[in-house]
Protein backbone atom coordinates (compact mmCIF):
# COMPACT_ATOMS: atom_id res chain seq x y z
CA UNK A 1 0.00 0.00 0.00
CA UNK A 2 1.64 3.24 -0.86
CA UNK A 3 0.61 6.81 0.88
CA UNK A 4 -0.22 9.30 -2.16
CA UNK A 5 1.85 12.28 -0.49
CA UNK A 6 4.96 10.39 -0.25
CA UNK A 7 4.86 8.98 -3.82
CA UNK A 8 4.09 12.36 -5.73
CA UNK A 9 7.10 13.60 -3.24
CA UNK A 10 9.46 10.90 -4.44
CA UNK A 11 8.38 11.20 -8.17
CA UNK A 12 10.02 13.00 -10.84
CA UNK A 13 7.00 13.49 -13.47
CA UNK A 14 3.47 13.33 -12.21
CA UNK A 15 0.23 13.00 -14.76
CA UNK A 16 -1.96 15.68 -14.31
CA UNK A 17 -5.34 14.64 -16.86
CA UNK A 18 -8.47 16.74 -17.27
CA UNK A 19 -10.73 16.50 -14.52
CA UNK A 20 -14.42 17.43 -15.28
CA UNK A 21 -13.24 20.05 -17.04
CA UNK A 22 -10.42 21.20 -18.52
CA UNK A 23 -8.57 21.46 -15.41
CA UNK A 24 -7.92 19.43 -12.60
CA UNK A 25 -6.55 19.93 -8.71
CA UNK A 26 -4.06 17.24 -9.75
CA UNK A 27 -1.97 20.30 -11.09
CA UNK A 28 -1.87 22.55 -7.81
CA UNK A 29 -0.59 18.48 -5.88
CA UNK A 30 1.62 18.36 -8.17
CA UNK A 31 3.25 21.70 -7.95
CA UNK A 32 3.28 21.83 -4.08
CA UNK A 33 5.29 17.89 -3.72
CA UNK A 34 8.08 19.46 -6.56
CA UNK A 35 6.77 16.87 -9.05
CA UNK A 36 7.05 18.15 -12.42
CA UNK A 37 3.59 18.46 -13.92
CA UNK A 38 2.37 16.23 -17.39
CA UNK A 39 -0.36 17.94 -18.48
CA UNK A 40 -2.91 16.10 -20.53
CA UNK A 41 -5.55 18.48 -21.17
CA UNK A 42 -5.64 20.13 -24.40
CA UNK A 43 -6.53 23.79 -24.74
CA UNK A 44 -5.86 24.06 -20.83
CA UNK A 45 -5.46 27.75 -20.10
CA UNK A 46 -3.13 27.69 -17.43
CA UNK A 47 -3.45 29.94 -13.50
CA UNK A 48 -1.67 33.53 -13.92
CA UNK A 49 -0.63 32.49 -17.83
CA UNK A 50 -0.60 35.78 -18.77
CA UNK A 51 2.49 36.50 -16.17
CA UNK A 52 3.61 33.11 -15.68
CA UNK A 53 6.47 31.10 -17.88
CA UNK A 54 4.55 27.52 -17.35
CA UNK A 55 7.36 26.03 -20.03
CA UNK A 56 10.29 26.63 -16.99
CA UNK A 57 8.04 23.67 -15.31
CA UNK A 58 5.41 22.06 -16.43
CA UNK A 59 5.49 19.47 -19.27
CA UNK A 60 2.56 19.24 -22.48
CA UNK A 61 1.62 15.98 -23.84
CA UNK A 62 -1.55 15.53 -26.33
CA UNK A 63 -4.08 13.84 -24.76
CA UNK A 64 -4.86 11.71 -27.69
CA UNK A 65 -1.30 10.68 -27.93
CA UNK A 66 -0.72 8.82 -24.26
CA UNK A 67 1.41 6.34 -25.81
CA UNK A 68 3.92 9.10 -26.62
CA UNK A 69 4.16 10.45 -23.17
CA UNK A 70 7.61 7.75 -22.02
CA UNK A 71 9.30 8.91 -24.66
CA UNK A 72 8.45 12.93 -24.65
CA UNK A 73 9.62 12.28 -20.49
CA UNK A 74 12.99 10.09 -21.37
CA UNK A 75 13.81 12.95 -24.03
CA UNK A 76 14.43 15.56 -21.01
CA UNK A 77 18.25 15.59 -20.01
CA UNK A 78 18.89 15.53 -16.40
CA UNK A 79 20.05 19.23 -16.11
CA UNK A 80 16.50 20.14 -17.41
CA UNK A 81 14.69 17.98 -15.10
CA UNK A 82 16.23 19.43 -12.34
CA UNK A 83 15.87 23.26 -13.18
CA UNK A 84 11.73 21.80 -14.16
CA UNK A 85 11.67 20.20 -10.08
CA UNK A 86 13.20 23.66 -8.88
CA UNK A 87 10.63 25.98 -10.81
CA UNK A 88 7.84 23.70 -9.72
CA UNK A 89 8.65 24.84 -5.99
CA UNK A 90 9.39 28.54 -6.42
CA UNK A 91 6.28 28.86 -7.91
CA UNK A 92 4.59 26.68 -5.31
CA UNK A 93 6.30 28.68 -2.65
CA UNK A 94 5.40 31.82 -4.12
CA UNK A 95 2.26 32.14 -5.45
CA UNK A 96 -0.01 29.23 -4.64
CA UNK A 97 0.92 28.08 -1.38
CA UNK A 98 -1.87 29.77 0.38
CA UNK A 99 -5.18 31.66 -0.46
CA UNK A 100 -3.67 34.85 0.30
CA UNK A 101 -1.12 34.00 -2.20
CA UNK A 102 -3.43 33.71 -4.83
CA UNK A 103 -5.58 36.28 -3.93
CA UNK A 104 -3.18 38.85 -4.34
CA UNK A 105 -1.32 37.30 -7.56
CA UNK A 106 -4.83 37.63 -9.13
CA UNK A 107 -4.61 41.48 -8.16
CA UNK A 108 -1.14 41.86 -9.43
CA UNK A 109 -1.62 39.96 -12.33
CA UNK A 110 -4.68 41.21 -14.56
CA UNK A 111 -2.87 44.29 -16.91
CA UNK A 112 -6.01 43.70 -19.28
CA UNK A 113 -8.29 44.12 -16.65
CA UNK A 114 -6.50 47.69 -15.78
CA UNK A 115 -6.75 48.94 -18.89
CA UNK A 116 -10.29 48.70 -19.65
CA UNK A 117 -11.52 51.89 -19.42
CA UNK A 118 -14.57 52.95 -17.13
CA UNK A 119 -17.59 53.40 -20.17
CA UNK A 120 -15.92 49.80 -21.54
CA UNK A 121 -16.47 48.42 -17.93
CA UNK A 122 -19.85 50.04 -18.04
CA UNK A 123 -20.39 48.42 -21.13
CA UNK A 124 -19.65 44.84 -19.60
CA UNK A 125 -21.52 45.01 -16.83
CA UNK A 126 -24.65 46.31 -18.35
CA UNK A 127 -24.19 43.45 -20.79
CA UNK A 128 -23.91 41.03 -18.29
CA UNK A 129 -27.24 42.04 -16.65
CA UNK A 130 -28.89 41.88 -20.01
CA UNK A 131 -28.15 37.54 -20.64
CA UNK A 132 -28.69 37.21 -17.24
CA UNK A 133 -32.16 38.61 -17.49
CA UNK A 134 -33.32 37.36 -20.54
CA UNK A 135 -31.65 34.26 -20.63
CA UNK A 136 -30.67 32.78 -17.26
CA UNK A 137 -32.38 34.21 -14.25
CA UNK A 138 -35.26 31.31 -13.99
CA UNK A 139 -35.11 27.97 -15.51
CA UNK A 140 -38.10 28.77 -17.95
CA UNK A 141 -35.89 30.94 -19.75
CA UNK A 142 -33.36 28.82 -19.47
CA UNK A 143 -35.36 26.00 -21.46
CA UNK A 144 -36.81 28.32 -24.12
CA UNK A 145 -33.41 29.53 -24.48
CA UNK A 146 -32.15 26.16 -25.04
CA UNK A 147 -35.39 25.41 -27.32
CA UNK A 148 -34.93 28.32 -29.38
CA UNK A 149 -30.95 27.05 -30.36
CA UNK A 150 -32.56 23.68 -31.03
CA UNK A 151 -35.45 25.41 -33.81
CA UNK A 152 -32.91 27.65 -34.91
CA UNK A 153 -30.96 24.51 -36.26
CA UNK A 154 -33.78 22.87 -38.39
CA UNK A 155 -34.28 23.55 -42.09
CA UNK A 156 -36.52 26.47 -42.92
CA UNK A 157 -36.81 27.92 -39.93
CA UNK A 158 -35.67 31.79 -39.75
CA UNK A 159 -32.79 32.74 -37.50
CA UNK A 160 -31.92 35.45 -35.63
CA UNK A 161 -28.21 37.42 -35.80
CA UNK A 162 -25.84 37.80 -33.09
CA UNK A 163 -27.04 41.14 -32.55
CA UNK A 164 -30.74 39.99 -31.88
CA UNK A 165 -29.08 37.68 -29.37
CA UNK A 166 -26.99 39.86 -27.28
CA UNK A 167 -28.76 43.03 -27.53
CA UNK A 168 -32.16 43.84 -25.38
CA UNK A 169 -34.68 42.63 -25.45
CA UNK A 170 -32.86 39.16 -26.43
CA UNK A 171 -34.30 36.69 -28.81
CA UNK A 172 -36.79 35.27 -26.84
CA UNK A 173 -39.04 38.44 -27.46
CA UNK A 174 -37.86 38.41 -30.86
CA UNK A 175 -40.47 36.13 -32.84
CA UNK A 176 -38.30 35.74 -36.13
CA UNK A 177 -41.50 34.97 -37.80
CA UNK A 178 -42.92 38.37 -37.30
CA UNK A 179 -40.04 39.82 -40.19
CA UNK A 180 -37.64 38.43 -42.37
CA UNK A 181 -36.05 42.02 -41.60
CA UNK A 182 -34.88 43.83 -38.52
CA UNK A 183 -36.01 47.23 -39.79
CA UNK A 184 -39.25 46.08 -38.56
CA UNK A 185 -38.08 45.38 -34.90
CA UNK A 186 -38.93 48.75 -33.08
CA UNK A 187 -36.27 48.27 -30.47
CA UNK A 188 -33.68 47.65 -33.00
CA UNK A 189 -34.17 50.53 -34.92
CA UNK A 190 -31.19 52.47 -33.77
CA UNK A 191 -28.68 50.08 -33.54
CA UNK A 192 -29.36 49.36 -37.32
CA UNK A 193 -29.38 53.77 -37.92
CA UNK A 194 -32.68 52.91 -39.63
CA UNK A 195 -35.72 55.49 -38.99
CA UNK A 196 -39.57 54.00 -38.58
CA UNK A 197 -41.89 54.85 -41.54
CA UNK A 198 -43.64 58.01 -42.44
CA UNK A 199 -47.15 57.06 -41.95
CA UNK A 200 -49.76 55.34 -39.63
CA UNK A 201 -52.65 53.24 -39.07
CA UNK A 202 -55.26 54.61 -37.14
CA UNK A 203 -57.38 51.89 -35.38
CA UNK A 204 -60.50 53.28 -34.13
CA UNK A 205 -62.27 50.26 -31.59
CA UNK A 206 -66.21 50.26 -31.94
CA UNK A 207 -67.43 48.37 -28.35
CA UNK A 208 -70.46 50.91 -27.70
CA UNK A 209 -71.77 51.80 -31.46
CA UNK A 210 -73.86 54.71 -30.73
CA UNK A 211 -76.19 55.82 -33.57
CA UNK A 212 -73.63 57.84 -36.25
CA UNK A 213 -74.32 61.08 -36.92
CA UNK A 214 -72.16 64.65 -37.22
CA UNK A 215 -72.41 65.34 -33.72
CA UNK A 216 -71.19 62.24 -32.23
CA UNK A 217 -67.43 61.37 -30.81
CA UNK A 218 -66.36 58.49 -33.87
CA UNK A 219 -67.77 61.34 -36.30
CA UNK A 220 -65.75 63.88 -35.69
CA UNK A 221 -62.57 61.32 -34.49
CA UNK A 222 -62.43 60.15 -38.70
CA UNK A 223 -63.14 63.61 -39.92
CA UNK A 224 -59.87 64.54 -37.42
CA UNK A 225 -57.96 61.90 -38.73
CA UNK A 226 -58.42 62.26 -42.33
CA UNK A 227 -57.20 65.64 -42.27
CA UNK A 228 -53.59 64.49 -40.54
CA UNK A 229 -50.90 64.77 -42.75
CA UNK A 230 -49.41 61.35 -41.59
CA UNK A 231 -52.49 59.56 -41.36
CA UNK A 232 -51.93 56.50 -44.14
CA UNK A 233 -55.50 54.23 -43.38
CA UNK A 234 -58.55 54.02 -40.62
CA UNK A 235 -59.66 50.77 -39.42
CA UNK A 236 -62.90 51.08 -37.79
CA UNK A 237 -63.02 47.33 -35.69
CA UNK A 238 -66.75 46.95 -34.64
CA UNK A 239 -67.41 45.02 -32.28
CA UNK A 240 -70.56 46.57 -31.10
CA UNK A 241 -74.12 44.60 -31.24
CA UNK A 242 -75.42 47.13 -33.18
CA UNK A 243 -75.41 46.53 -37.44
CA UNK A 244 -72.61 48.89 -39.07
CA UNK A 245 -73.43 51.73 -40.59
CA UNK A 246 -74.03 52.24 -44.56
CA UNK A 247 -70.69 53.95 -46.46
CA UNK A 248 -72.90 57.06 -46.74
CA UNK A 249 -73.37 57.69 -42.95
CA UNK A 250 -69.67 57.73 -42.20
CA UNK A 251 -67.91 61.21 -43.46
CA UNK A 252 -65.53 61.90 -46.54
CA UNK A 253 -61.75 61.04 -46.01
CA UNK A 254 -60.12 61.91 -49.43
CA UNK A 255 -57.34 59.68 -49.89
CA UNK A 256 -57.11 57.92 -46.97
CA UNK A 257 -58.71 54.08 -46.94
CA UNK A 258 -61.84 53.98 -44.41
CA UNK A 259 -62.07 50.32 -43.46
CA UNK A 260 -64.39 48.52 -41.23
CA UNK A 261 -63.45 44.82 -39.62
CA UNK A 262 -66.81 42.95 -38.13
CA UNK A 263 -65.83 42.11 -34.59
CA UNK A 264 -67.06 38.35 -35.35
CA UNK A 265 -64.63 37.79 -37.46
CA UNK A 266 -63.20 35.30 -35.65
CA UNK A 267 -64.91 34.10 -32.47
CA UNK A 268 -62.60 32.07 -31.10
CA UNK A 269 -60.23 35.56 -30.88
CA UNK A 270 -61.23 37.16 -27.05
CA UNK A 271 -63.51 40.04 -28.61
CA UNK A 272 -61.71 43.04 -26.39
CA UNK A 273 -57.80 41.91 -27.06
CA UNK A 274 -59.03 42.17 -31.41
CA UNK A 275 -57.72 45.64 -31.09
CA UNK A 276 -54.31 44.34 -30.90
CA UNK A 277 -54.60 41.87 -32.94
CA UNK A 278 -52.00 41.82 -36.59
CA UNK A 279 -54.54 42.98 -39.09
CA UNK A 280 -53.21 42.48 -43.00
CA UNK A 281 -55.03 45.78 -43.00
CA UNK A 282 -52.36 47.25 -40.64
CA UNK A 283 -49.32 47.92 -43.01
CA UNK A 284 -47.62 50.60 -41.51
CA UNK A 285 -44.85 50.18 -38.14
CA UNK A 286 -47.15 53.08 -36.68
CA UNK A 287 -50.65 52.08 -34.90
CA UNK A 288 -52.97 55.02 -33.80
CA UNK A 289 -55.03 52.87 -31.20
CA UNK A 290 -58.70 54.68 -30.41
CA UNK A 291 -61.11 54.33 -28.63
CA UNK A 292 -64.70 55.63 -30.25
CA UNK A 293 -65.55 58.49 -28.11
CA UNK A 294 -62.09 59.65 -27.61
CA UNK A 295 -61.91 63.26 -28.66
CA UNK A 296 -58.44 64.48 -30.47
CA UNK A 297 -57.64 66.95 -32.98
CA UNK A 298 -56.02 66.80 -35.66
CA UNK A 299 -52.65 68.30 -34.04
CA UNK A 300 -52.89 66.58 -30.91
CA UNK A 301 -52.76 63.23 -33.44
CA UNK A 302 -49.80 64.82 -35.69
CA UNK A 303 -47.74 65.93 -32.58
CA UNK A 304 -48.01 62.26 -30.67
CA UNK A 305 -46.70 60.90 -33.76
CA UNK A 306 -43.81 62.80 -34.27
CA UNK A 307 -43.21 61.47 -30.86
CA UNK A 308 -43.58 58.67 -31.43
CA UNK A 309 -40.71 58.47 -34.30
CA UNK A 310 -38.46 59.05 -31.92
CA UNK A 311 -39.09 56.72 -29.46
CA UNK A 312 -40.70 53.95 -31.49
CA UNK A 313 -40.36 51.16 -29.09
CA UNK A 314 -42.41 53.03 -26.27
CA UNK A 315 -46.32 53.78 -26.16
CA UNK A 316 -47.04 57.43 -26.56
CA UNK A 317 -50.13 58.89 -26.11
CA UNK A 318 -52.44 61.12 -23.76
CA UNK A 319 -54.81 59.51 -21.13
CA UNK A 320 -52.09 58.16 -18.14
CA UNK A 321 -52.46 56.02 -15.44
CA UNK A 322 -50.58 54.66 -12.73
CA UNK A 323 -49.88 52.03 -10.41
CA UNK A 324 -48.78 51.63 -6.95
CA UNK A 325 -48.24 49.03 -4.06
CA UNK A 326 -51.02 49.11 -1.33
CA UNK A 327 -49.15 47.71 1.62
CA UNK A 328 -52.65 48.01 3.66
CA UNK A 329 -53.78 45.44 0.56
CA UNK A 330 -50.91 43.93 0.08
CA UNK A 331 -51.45 44.05 -3.80
CA UNK A 332 -50.67 46.21 -6.72
CA UNK A 333 -53.29 49.31 -6.80
CA UNK A 334 -54.31 51.11 -9.77
CA UNK A 335 -55.10 54.76 -10.05
CA UNK A 336 -56.57 57.55 -12.37
CA UNK A 337 -55.86 60.42 -9.86
CA UNK A 338 -54.04 63.07 -11.24
CA UNK A 339 -50.33 62.28 -9.96
CA UNK A 340 -46.78 63.40 -9.85
CA UNK A 341 -45.90 60.19 -12.27
CA UNK A 342 -47.80 57.97 -14.47
CA UNK A 343 -46.25 54.26 -15.57
CA UNK A 344 -49.73 53.35 -18.61
CA UNK A 345 -50.71 55.46 -21.22
CA UNK A 346 -54.24 54.03 -22.03
CA UNK A 347 -54.38 53.02 -25.69
CA UNK A 348 -58.05 54.88 -26.13
CA UNK A 349 -55.86 57.41 -27.58
CA UNK A 350 -52.33 56.34 -28.05
CA UNK A 351 -49.39 55.83 -30.89
CA UNK A 352 -47.17 52.24 -30.51
CA UNK A 353 -45.44 49.72 -33.01
CA UNK A 354 -47.62 46.75 -34.67
CA UNK A 355 -44.51 45.06 -33.93
CA UNK A 356 -46.09 44.94 -30.69
CA UNK A 357 -49.66 43.21 -31.64
CA UNK A 358 -47.78 40.30 -32.86
CA UNK A 359 -46.17 39.56 -29.58
CA UNK A 360 -49.87 40.57 -27.77
CA UNK A 361 -51.47 37.42 -30.23
CA UNK A 362 -48.75 35.32 -30.39
CA UNK A 363 -46.89 35.31 -27.54
CA UNK A 364 -48.66 36.35 -24.46
CA UNK A 365 -50.08 33.28 -21.70
CA UNK A 366 -53.04 32.22 -22.72
CA UNK A 367 -54.25 32.81 -18.94
CA UNK A 368 -53.48 36.65 -20.02
CA UNK A 369 -55.67 37.00 -22.68
CA UNK A 370 -58.04 34.50 -20.70
CA UNK A 371 -58.14 36.90 -18.16
CA UNK A 372 -59.08 39.70 -20.78
CA UNK A 373 -62.25 37.77 -22.46
CA UNK A 374 -63.33 37.15 -19.33
CA UNK A 375 -63.42 40.48 -17.56
CA UNK A 376 -64.10 42.40 -20.91
CA UNK A 377 -61.54 45.10 -19.86
CA UNK A 378 -57.35 45.26 -18.94
CA UNK A 379 -56.09 45.07 -22.52
CA UNK A 380 -55.11 48.03 -22.15
CA UNK A 381 -53.29 47.54 -19.35
CA UNK A 382 -51.69 44.55 -20.22
CA UNK A 383 -50.44 45.62 -23.41
CA UNK A 384 -48.49 48.45 -21.24
CA UNK A 385 -47.04 45.09 -19.29
CA UNK A 386 -45.90 43.95 -22.27
CA UNK A 387 -44.14 46.34 -23.89
CA UNK A 388 -42.32 47.63 -20.76
CA UNK A 389 -41.47 44.44 -20.25
CA UNK A 390 -39.71 44.08 -23.75
CA UNK A 391 -37.96 47.36 -23.47
CA UNK A 392 -37.75 48.23 -19.62
CA UNK A 393 -38.75 51.44 -20.21
CA UNK A 394 -41.60 53.38 -19.23
CA UNK A 395 -44.82 55.19 -21.57
CA UNK A 396 -44.15 58.54 -22.65
CA UNK A 397 -47.16 60.79 -22.20
CA UNK A 398 -47.87 64.27 -24.41
CA UNK A 399 -48.91 67.46 -23.08
CA UNK A 400 -50.93 67.57 -20.09
CA UNK A 401 -54.66 66.96 -21.35
CA UNK A 402 -57.02 64.98 -18.00
CA UNK A 403 -59.07 63.98 -20.31
CA UNK A 404 -60.08 61.98 -23.82
CA UNK A 405 -63.05 60.80 -23.56
CA UNK A 406 -66.91 62.15 -25.28
CA UNK A 407 -68.29 62.77 -21.36
CA UNK A 408 -72.00 63.50 -23.01
CA UNK A 409 -72.05 59.69 -24.27
CA UNK A 410 -73.35 58.24 -20.73
CA UNK A 411 -73.68 54.49 -22.06
CA UNK A 412 -69.87 54.21 -22.28
CA UNK A 413 -69.11 50.67 -20.58
CA UNK A 414 -65.86 52.84 -19.02
CA UNK A 415 -68.71 54.63 -16.87
CA UNK A 416 -69.30 51.14 -14.93
CA UNK A 417 -67.70 51.73 -11.10
CA UNK A 418 -66.70 48.02 -11.53
CA UNK A 419 -64.95 48.96 -14.18
CA UNK A 420 -62.06 49.91 -12.33
CA UNK A 421 -62.53 47.37 -9.42
CA UNK A 422 -62.21 44.81 -12.39
CA UNK A 423 -58.85 46.88 -13.67
CA UNK A 424 -57.08 46.31 -10.20
CA UNK A 425 -58.14 42.75 -10.01
CA UNK A 426 -56.52 42.54 -13.59
CA UNK A 427 -53.07 43.92 -12.47
CA UNK A 428 -52.82 41.69 -9.72
CA UNK A 429 -53.04 38.95 -12.16
CA UNK A 430 -51.13 39.94 -14.88
CA UNK A 431 -48.10 40.49 -12.36
CA UNK A 432 -48.59 37.25 -11.28
CA UNK A 433 -48.59 35.30 -14.41
CA UNK A 434 -44.98 37.58 -15.54
CA UNK A 435 -43.47 36.67 -12.32
CA UNK A 436 -42.77 40.96 -11.24
CA UNK A 437 -44.05 43.77 -11.96
CA UNK A 438 -42.72 45.09 -15.70
CA UNK A 439 -44.33 48.86 -15.44
CA UNK A 440 -41.93 51.32 -14.56
CA UNK A 441 -43.13 55.02 -13.31
CA UNK A 442 -42.10 58.16 -15.46
CA UNK A 443 -42.53 61.59 -14.50
CA UNK A 444 -41.74 62.84 -18.45
CA UNK A 445 -44.11 65.16 -20.60
CA UNK A 446 -43.70 65.96 -23.75
CA UNK A 447 -45.23 69.49 -25.31
CA UNK A 448 -44.71 71.28 -28.70
CA UNK A 449 -42.36 73.96 -28.46
CA UNK A 450 -43.71 77.09 -27.31
CA UNK A 451 -46.56 75.06 -25.41
CA UNK A 452 -48.13 77.35 -23.12
CA UNK A 453 -45.36 80.35 -23.87
CA UNK A 454 -47.15 83.75 -23.93
CA UNK A 455 -46.56 84.43 -27.06
CA UNK A 456 -48.58 84.51 -30.49
CA UNK A 457 -50.57 81.75 -31.64
CA UNK A 458 -49.47 82.03 -34.90
CA UNK A 459 -45.96 81.38 -34.20
CA UNK A 460 -46.76 78.18 -33.02
CA UNK A 461 -47.10 74.55 -35.05
CA UNK A 462 -49.57 72.84 -33.30
CA UNK A 463 -51.99 75.85 -32.48
CA UNK A 464 -55.34 73.73 -31.93
CA UNK A 465 -53.97 71.69 -28.96
CA UNK A 466 -53.63 75.01 -26.99
CA UNK A 467 -57.33 75.42 -27.57
CA UNK A 468 -57.84 72.16 -25.63
CA UNK A 469 -59.21 71.84 -22.40
CA UNK A 470 -57.14 71.07 -20.09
Amino acid sequence: RYDYETLLQNSTFCLVPRGRRLGSFRFLEALQAGCIPVLLSNSWVLPFQAKIDWKQAAIWADERLLLQVPDIVRSISPSKILALRQQTQVLWERYFSSIEKVVFTTFEVPDIVRSISPSKILALRQQTQVLWERYFSSIEKVVFTTFEIIRERLPDYPQRNGIIWNTSPGALLTLPTYSDTSKELPFLLDSYGYEPGVNYTAVIFVQVGVQLTPNVALYKLVKSISRSQFASKILILWASDRPIPSKKRWPSTGNIPLIIIPGNSNEERPSISQRFYPHSQIETQAVLSLDEDAILNTDELDFAYQVWRDFPDRIVGYPARAHFWDDSKNAWGYTSKWTNYYSIVLTGAAFYHRYYNYLYTNWLSYLLLKTVQQSSNCEDILINLLVSHVTRKPPIKVTQRKGYKDRESGRSPWNDPDHFIQRQSCLNTFAAVFGYMPLLRSNLRLDPVLYRDSVSNLRKKYRQIELVGS
